[in-house]
């Protein structure tokens, strides 16, 4: 695993971009390369603020197809950052991303990335699940299921209520997204 926290000069993040090539050039075994790169891969990844040109991710996108990495996708949110801004002053991008090789693909090939409910940060936690990989997880779901019991019954069923509030605030986020007005980022924060 690599972690990545790029800087956000263009030319300062080439030492990183070059980091990567070098350690991708022996790298066989399976690798994930995640964290804040502080560039957007494309121009569909940002809305707001000046416009992007290629040359803006051009060196990003070339590092990522040079060292064999792949990105696994997400669901959850388009955006992980957000300045902070509401009206015509907003800009969201995706500059978080967890990157792959084929040998990792292939070694954890039920593997889901999800953008969480930005709380606290301008940035999105990244969440990692893996399905089915090992025996041990019959085993943990059989505890799981037995611990669910008992907790609805003691407690009633706080995940439900925890679940809606989550898919609440989701959608309060995406509306803001949609539309980043002081009104809106108002109802996301009561949420």
């Amino acid at each position: 695993m690599t972690f990545v926290y790029a800087k956000c000069s263009a030319l300062e993040r080439l030492e990183s971009w070059d980091s990567e090539y070098y350690l991708a050039s022996d790298m066989e075994m399976p690798w994930m390369v995640g964290g804040d790169f502080n560039v957007v891969l494309h121009e569909d990844k940002k809305i707001g603020g000046l416009p992007m040109y290629p040359l803006d991710y051009e060196d990003f996108a070339f590092c990522i197809n040079s060292s064999g990495l792949f990105d696994l996708g997400y669901k959850g949110s388009s955006f992980t950052w957000w300045n902070g801004r509401p009206n015509a002053e907003y800009i969201f991008k995706r500059l978080d991303r967890i990157l792959v090789n084929l040998s990792f693909q292939n070694h954890f090939p039920t593997i889901e990335i999800e953008h969480l409910i930005r709380n606290g940060s301008d940035h999105a936690p990244l969440f990692m699940s893996c399905g089915e990989q090992s025996a041990n997880y019959h085993k943990l779901k059989n505890l799981k299921a037995t611990l669910s019991k008992w907790s609805k019954v003691t407690f009633g069923d706080i995940f439900k209520q925890l679940a809606i509030l989550e898919d609440i605030v989701k959608v309060k986020e995406m509306l803001f997204e949609e539309e980043p007005t002081i009104a809106n980022r108002i109802v996301l924060q009561q949420a």
